[in-house]
């Protein structure tokens, strides 16, 4: 008697959870000028693999290139050694500074805002010289084994008043529609996934605790362990 192998569905959530996260960023671009604070959010394209058709904040993964952009001021260092600390290895500065850069190349491609000054030269990936030193390092969430694609993301959050944003001027584009100011106080009706419901909450007791977000604070990792979604502080 001969044993019989896994049908195709369990092959297919074994490579899913065998896929590596990939490293990405995501900016929470945050508009205080009013009585409440609010952050900018977009729907996904319904032809995206990875949550389509769902509301995130702007960003996406890290680019080969995004440690060549040149940036016009540098990360608190605070943010920069919070964002090197990664268990029991520690990224260089280059790599780590390259999470941020590749944040705020997503922010212009997604929603047309640009965050520095104009890049001297017309041969640079972004127009912009990104000016880093205003992002808060706010949490990192690891996509859980078992989805067709991963993603080791790093969430900023930046105010519009200290980037000299303007928060009426911002463009939907093929990647994020639909792109709108949500109040962090309200349960936003939208359509958003479960991770960014969570850090939506970190963001809200953040500022309730501490409204200028400082640089110097714990930074919450959420990744699954056993099936489970675990919070750790790094």
């Amino acid at each position: 008697m001969t044993s019989a192998r896994s049908p195709g569905g369990e092959v297919e959530r074994q490579r899913s959870a065998a896929v590596r996260p990939r490293d990405a960023a995501s900016v929470m671009l945050l508009d205080r000028q009013g009585a409440r604070v609010r952050v900018l959010m977009g729907k996904r394209h319904s032809a995206h693999v990875f949550m389509p058709d769902l509301y995130v904040f702007p960003g996406g993964r890290r680019d080969a290139g995004d440690h060549r952009i040149g940036f016009g001021s540098d990360l608190h260092p605070s943010v920069l050694h919070a964002l090197k600390a990664v268990g029991t290895r520690e990224l260089t500065d280059a790599r780590a500074r390259a999470l941020a850069l590749a944040g705020l190349r997503e922010l212009y491609e997604e929603a047309g805002i640009a965050v520095g000054q104009p890049a001297p030269s017309a041969t640079a990936s972004v127009p912009f010289l990104p000016d880093l030193e205003k992002l808060r390092y706010m949490a990192r969430a690891i996509t859980p084994p078992g989805h067709a694609r991963r993603f080791d993301t790093r969430f900023f959050a930046l105010f519009a008043d200290e980037a000299k944003i303007d928060p009426t001027r911002f463009l939907d584009s093929r990647e994020l529609q639909d792109l709108q100011w949500i109040d962090v106080n309200d349960s936003p009706s939208l359509r958003i996934p479960d991770i960014t419901a969570i850090i939506l909450a970190d963001l809200r007791s953040s500022l309730d605790t501490d409204p200028s977000l400082s640089c110097e604070r714990a930074v919450p990792l959420y990744a699954a362990r056993r099936g489970r979604l675990v919070r750790t502080l790094l």
